[in-house]
């Protein structure tokens, strides 16, 4: 399974608002979606957006999966788009909330139990579940807290990450990568594969992850 971690920041490494990219930025959104096989996307991310995980020309092609992860079961589901319509998503939560989540969503996703690990949910598990469903290759759309458990998990193969000519200085909003300790020792080690500028002042910037 080939995992690409995708996140446009500021220079001050804050993620929020999700609206802080260029168009450029967007399209090579849309492009990475369009050459995976599903989106995965942390529970905060929906309680801040209203994301469709669409690809280009705002297409949302029938066998591309949408995931979504919560551990909690905690996040709005009324008039969200990602419910309404496109494929069905899949919900991935913790065994404990499994049954009320399903209640909750009715039909509008499909809802799967998975183990709790040391950093939330095993993303292990999950990853094996999408490879039973033909998925080879995963588009981790954030935010903070879901890119730190992917990470110190060991799945992300690579980042892809815009570095926006902005600051925020904002101690409340999320970041890019947000977890209880250093992921490495003291720092988790990247390879830069690539890097441009683009016309918008952004540097559009692609890493190996090392370990």
């Amino acid at each position: 399974m080939h995992v690409i971690m995708v996140a446009a920041m500021t220079l001050c490494g804050r993620i929020s608002p999700a609206s802080m990219g260029s168009p450029e930025d967007r399209c090579l959104l849309e492009q990475l979606r369009a050459e995976t096989d599903c989106s995965l996307l942390g529970a905060a991310s929906l309680r801040a957006a209203d994301p469709e995980m669409r690809g280009p020309d705002g297409i949302l092609p029938d066998d591309r999966l949408r995931a979504i992860i919560s551990g909690s079961g905690k996040f709005p589901i009324k008039n969200k788009k990602i419910f309404c319509q496109g494929p069905v998503p899949v919900v991935f939560t913790s065994k404990k909330v499994a049954l009320d989540l399903a209640l909750r969503l009715k039909r509008r996703a499909e809802v799967v139990s998975v183990e709790e690990v040391t950093h939330g949910l095993s993303l292990p598990a999950i990853l094996r579940n999408m490879s039973e469903r033909g998925v080879e290759s995963v588009l981790l759309e954030g935010g903070g807290v879901l890119n730190y458990a992917a990470l110190a998990q060991g799945v992300v193969n690579e980042i892809s990450l815009t570095i926006t000519p902005k600051l925020s200085g904002d101690q409340t909003a999320a970041s890019l990568v947000s977890g209880p300790q250093p992921l490495g020792n003291p720092f988790e080690s990247l390879e830069l594969l690539s890097c441009r500028r683009t016309e918008y002042d952004e540097l559009i910037c692609r890493y190996k992850v090392s370990s």
